[in-house]
């Protein structure tokens, strides 16, 4: 079963949507739960995505994408 890659919603205010930076694993790679999978930028701060999950990561919006908080942007299968 997929688990999906969500740009959180709790962690700032006052923007809605943020950008995707970097993702630091390439669409089909191997990634261990709580590894550090991607990088966020809203207005003024930059955050980290961990993985959710073990297993494969499809990637579904590519780097420099503008998502909203609660987007999915990837699974791990």
């Amino acid at each position: 079963m997929a688990t999906d890659i969500v740009i959180p919603s709790d962690l700032w205010e006052e923007d809605e949507e943020c950008v995707i930076t970097s993702w630091l694993v390439d669409d089909g790679g191997s990634v261990e739960e709580g590894a550090l999978i991607a990088e966020i930028m809203t207005a003024k701060v930059q955050y980290e995505i961990n993985a959710p999950a073990s297993g494969t990561v499809k990637i579904t919006e590519e780097a420099d994408a503008v998502v909203a908080k609660g987007a999915v942007i990837g699974t791990i299968e």
